[in-house]
């Protein structure tokens, strides 16, 4: 009989080029992405070597964590226009495709990627940016790699590393109404912690997760860094094949495209294999999250509050959070109020984020005070979301309606939060001046942030109710 194997096994062992005892593996690359911050120094180390890169092929550039998101002519931060002209001369010295800000692929490379079907099952793909674990909702083992790396798979098509422990998230029951991917994944975290995952891949499993559309699933899959794993992914079904279809880096021949699914359907894992942990948690008593503190795993229900110092064994983490924060102890989560909204960033700007939103702000308007700003993941979504006619919701409810790019997600060109400003914000990390120096952060939902942004405060979503779809 067959050993029974997990999806993290399978990509893994498909993939090893070479293997010495005692020493990391090497495997190969099946697709490189590649953006502005994480590539000049990789490029530069090829040209000074006079090497090639391998397989351009493989490897595709696009501009999106610098690129302003409104008056796109006119880059006034030096440093943001030095990195996105030295990407355009590399891509063209070394024949590498890219999606500059003014074409019509750009975005961020996490939204792109699945998009334009070069995000597939059973693939292995890197970026020198930590939340390619994105690219896992698709099956795909998908990892972050630093500066060196980036150049060492440029060059080679191969990266060394150490096979990874396996560990199974098992999500048990069904979400509840009005509860998202994003809530899913918050509570996740702030279950087990910001180091749950520190040293595994990590595949999540369970009712919840097969329900979940791929974009929930990328948004879970997004996150699983801020739980310290290598990787996150979810193993392929029926949903990511017809979710692929007819996207333009997958085999549109019939015969061709059927062959290629069973493959990817292949990977999944096998009924009875073992991992290296499980840890389990049940769906049905998930709220609506809201972070609080200074890291991921500081998150309450909408329905809680800060916690007291006293009742935590790490007192003084939890005091200097409260104090950068500006909360109090047992603050109740709908007391907060906040001046800033973003709906955004790798891990929550698709389509159904931004419809979803919408819907909760159609026919309101954003509260006095507050300034709220829509950025959608890329050039398509931007286009598709106008079709639907999100933007104008979006500008007749109060929000900039912006071009696409990383944005207010680590406060970028104009897109920043003052100091001492309060931002429910739909990105992926609430460190200590991530959206800019002395703001403070708040990782929510769209459907989360949208309410806030009519209410001036953290409000439960769930209490609002929408009498039309917007289709």
């Amino acid at each position: 009989m067959a050993e029974k194997k997990t999806i993290i096994e399978k990509i893994w062992e498909d993939h090893v080029v070479h293997r010495d005892e005692g020493q990391p593996d090497l495997i190969y690359i099946d697709q490189h992405l590649v953006h502005e911050v994480t590539s000049p120094q990789a490029f530069e180390g090829l040209r000074l070597a006079g090497r090639k890169v391998r397989r351009p092929d493989l490897t595709f550039a696009t501009m999106d964590h610098n690129v302003p998101t409104k008056d796109r002519e006119n880059v006034k931060d030096e440093i943001s226009a030095k990195q996105m002209d030295a990407l355009k001369k590399n891509c063209a010295d070394f024949g590498v495709k890219l999606a500059d800000m003014f074409h019509p692929d750009q975005g961020i490379v996490h939204i792109i990627g699945p998009q334009l079907g070069l995000t597939q099952p059973g693939k292995t793909i890197v970026c020198g940016d930590s939340h390619t674990s994105t690219h896992g909702a698709f099956g795909a083992l998908a990892f972050g790699i630093g500066t060196s790396e980036v150049e060492h798979v440029l060059a080679t098509q191969t990266l060394y590393g150490d096979r990874p422990k396996t560990m199974n998230v098992k999500v048990n029951g069904p979400l509840g109404a009005g509860v998202t991917a994003k809530d899913l994944i918050l509570a996740i975290i702030a279950k087990f912690g910001v180091k749950f995952g520190t040293g595994y891949v990590v595949e999540y499993t369970g009712e919840a997760v097969q329900s979940l559309s791929m974009e929930g699933r990328m948004t879970v899959c997004n996150m699983s860094i801020e739980g310290g794993a290598r990787a996150g992914l979810i193993s392929p079904d029926e949903k990511t094949v017809d979710f692929l279809t007819g996207r333009r880096y997958v085999p549109k021949e019939e015969e061709a495209f059927r062959a290629i699914s069973e493959k990817w359907l292949s990977y999944a894992t096998d009924e009875g294999a073992a991992y290296d942990k499980t840890i389990e948690i049940d769906a049905t008593e998930i709220e609506p999250q809201v972070s609080w503190g200074t890291n991921p795993g500081m998150v309450v229900p909408i329905s809680g509050a800060t916690p007291s110092v006293d009742a935590v064994d790490n007192k003084d983490e939890i005091t200097r959070a409260l104090s950068y924060m500006d909360l109090t102890e047992n603050q109740p989560i709908t007391s907060i109020e906040i001046d800033h909204v973003f709906i955004g960033s790798c891990t929550n700007s698709r389509v159904p984020d931004l419809k979803n939103a919408a819907e909760i702000i159609k026919g309101k308007k954003v509260k006095d005070g507050i300034k709220a700003i829509v950025v959608p993941g890329s050039f398509l979504v931007k286009s598709e979301a106008e079709e639907l006619g999100l933007d104008k919701i979006f500008k007749e409810a109060g929000f900039e309606w912006r071009d696409a790019g990383c944005s207010a997600c680590l406060g970028m060109n104009d897109d920043i939060i003052p100091a001492g400003g309060r931002c429910a914000s739909t990105s992926n990390r609430n460190f200590e001046g991530r959206q800019g120096n002395g703001a403070r952060t708040h990782l929510v939902s769209p459907e989360m942030a949208a309410a806030a942004a009519i209410e001036g405060r953290f409000v439960d979503v769930r209490s609002y109710t929408t009498e039309e779809k917007i289709s």
